[in-house]
């Protein structure tokens, strides 16, 4: 019974994730254009208040997700997915309503996780199409797609990696140790590595790929990603740049999808949590262009983020932290990365030695 209920829950969430895609990102805004900051502000906090609507939704309701209404379906899920919560001595009524609050602690958790991440993935996103010199009014275009693509890899990934921790349960060890490092790494590169300031375009692994298996077009204002000339079909620059994208959220999704599993280890969360996200990446990712300088701890702050739900993997057998401590922690880390790049920001600013973030060109700044 509980796979009709999550059967018909997760259709639901696909429609309703449809419907939002087509208003969003372009049936009812054919047109290319760039949008200005005013509408990315608009559409950013129309994508978060729909986010934090469906926190609400699994607070008082998440019990709907694999419909678990008795106190035996309750303790399933909860011993099947290792959630925090102790349900003895509880009434049905008492146990749906912890279980919900823990649910929807563990969705924002994974939310707030996967959203500030995705800022550091917008950085090279923007590297990327600057290296590329794509128009930015085509900008739209590429990220509608790869958008639709990023989510039918997490949907492979999530299950998948659902599988095998329910299966080997010491894979949530491999995935602690992976995040350590890759928040190791983040640091010594933000402390220490030279900036990059361009993708080599000739040498890009995805480039050199498919200009083996398919005819490139020199095109570089080509609006469409193929072209047919002298009866041969070519790809054009912008579907070069889409795969890129792709393969740069597959890689991102290396550690922002195990990061969710150290809050919660039901996929439907994890895959609820990381689809808000990147269906607000669009709108975010222009935002973000026009303050990209006034991040500039944040790399920091997502490298002391991955280690300690990193961390948190690693010691989760023998010293457990409950999900409401872990969300303070997280969101602690982010606030106080955010701060102390405003105040860099606003020292810089009366010195004089402040650089504004790049305009919306679509070339590399001088």
């Amino acid at each position: 019974m509980s796979n009709i209920h999550e059967l018909i829950f997760f259709a639901g969430f696909l429609l309703f994730i449809s419907l939002m895609l087509g208003l969003d990102l372009g049936v009812f805004q054919k047109k290319n254009h760039v949008l200005s900051f005013r509408e990315a502000l608009t559409w950013t906090i129309v994508w978060i208040s729909v986010s934090v609507g469906f926190y609400f939704l699994i607070r008082f309701h998440g019990n709907w997700i694999h419909g678990s209404d008795t106190l035996a379906e309750i303790r399933q899920r909860v011993d099947l997915y290792h959630h925090p919560i102790d349900l003895t001595g509880l009434t049905v009524d008492q146990a749906i309503d912890k279980y919900n609050v823990n649910l929807s602690l563990e969705y924002i958790t994974g939310y707030l996780i996967e959203y500030s991440l995705s800022i550091d993935n917008i950085f090279v996103m923007v590297l990327i199409f600057f290296s590329f010199n794509i128009p930015p009014k085509l900008y739209k275009r590429v990220l509608f797609w790869g958008i639709l693509g990023a989510i039918i890899m997490r949907f492979i990934f999530i299950f998948a990696a659902s599988a095998l921790i329910q299966r080997f349960s010491w894979f949530l060890y491999i995935f602690g140790v992976m995040l350590v490092i890759i928040g190791l790494k983040m640091a010594w590169e933000f402390l220490f590595a030279e900036k990059q300031e361009r993708i080599d375009t000739e040498k890009h692994p995805v480039v050199r790929l498919v200009s083996k298996l398919f005819n490139v077009s020199n095109d570089h204002h080509a609006e469409t990603f193929f072209l047919r000339q002298e009866g041969k079909l070519f790809v054009t620059p912008l579907f070069i740049v889409l795969l890129i994208i792709e393969f740069t959220d597959v890689l991102f999704a290396v550690d922002s999808v195990p990061a969710v599993f150290s809050v919660t280890q039901d996929p439907y969360i994890v895959f609820f949590s990381n689809i808000f996200a990147i269906l607000g990446l669009r709108s975010l990712f222009f935002l973000v262009m026009d303050v990209m300088n006034r991040f500039f701890y944040l790399k920091l702050g997502l490298a002391a983020l991955l280690s300690f739900v990193g961390i948190k993997m690693l010691i989760h057998s023998f010293a457990k932290i409950d999900t409401q401590t872990s969300l303070v922690i997280i969101a602690s880390i982010l606030i106080v990365s955010i701060l102390a790049s405003n105040v860099r920001t606003f020292i810089l600013k009366r010195k004089g030695t402040y650089t504004a973030p790049p305009e919306r060109t679509g070339k590399m700044p001088e």
